[in-house]
């Protein structure tokens, strides 16, 4: 069975973008960006994989989950599918509308119990924090890329979860000169 990773940039506070949802604090630049653009390529967006002159490599996600704000950045440069080489699922209590290559789920649990249950690629939910509160029973792997400064405020992690301890046990850690790390938690 397939699993669902959160694999999010994350400050030290725990946000995943500031409080209006900008996340250009986070370093894309350093002796980390090698890790994100080969171990996590297909996480990347297919015009910043053009522009660099790269290919999404298909190697650990095939399927994507994410709520709709993060969609809107995209949306607003007009690019209204930004994964292209991904199974794209946007989650939204309202109607809204999305290109074809885009599907509306107004029920992500169920949507990602089902896409577990198929043969493939793990499924990457890219967020945001309330979706990712919403589907933290279903989240089978967490890859940070923990960056160094705190926010203050912002979009947390876990938005919306109520209080209940879930465990997760470190798989592994790894720190780079940039100040980033990549810590990764596998559900116990």
């Amino acid at each position: 069975m397939r699993e669902l990773v959160y694999y999010v940039a994350v400050s030290l506070d725990g946000h995943i973008a500031a409080p209006d949802g900008a996340f250009d604090a986070f370093l894309v630049e350093g002796d980390h960006a090698a890790v994100l653009f080969g171990e996590f390529g297909d996480a990347i967006p297919a015009h910043v994989l053009s522009a660099l002159g790269l290919e999404p490599p298909r190697t650990r996600f095939d399927t994507l989950v994410m709520g709709w704000s993060t969609l809107v950045p995209g949306l607003e440069i007009g690019i209204d599918s930004p994964y292209p080489h991904l199974r794209q699922y946007v989650a939204s209590r309202g109607d809204k509308q999305v290109t074809p290559d885009v599907t509306l789920t107004r029920d992500p649990v169920a949507t990602v119990r089902e896409l577990k249950a198929e043969d493939g690629l793990d499924i990457w939910l890219a967020g945001g924090g309330e979706l990712a509160g919403a589907l933290l029973d279903e989240i089978d792997r967490l890859v940070l890329k923990r960056n160094p400064f705190a926010f203050g405020s912002g979009i947390p992690l876990f938005g919306g979860a109520p209080y209940e301890p879930r465990r997760f046990e470190l798989a592994s850690v790894r720190a780079f000169e940039s100040g980033v790390v990549i810590e990764e938690y596998v559900r116990r």
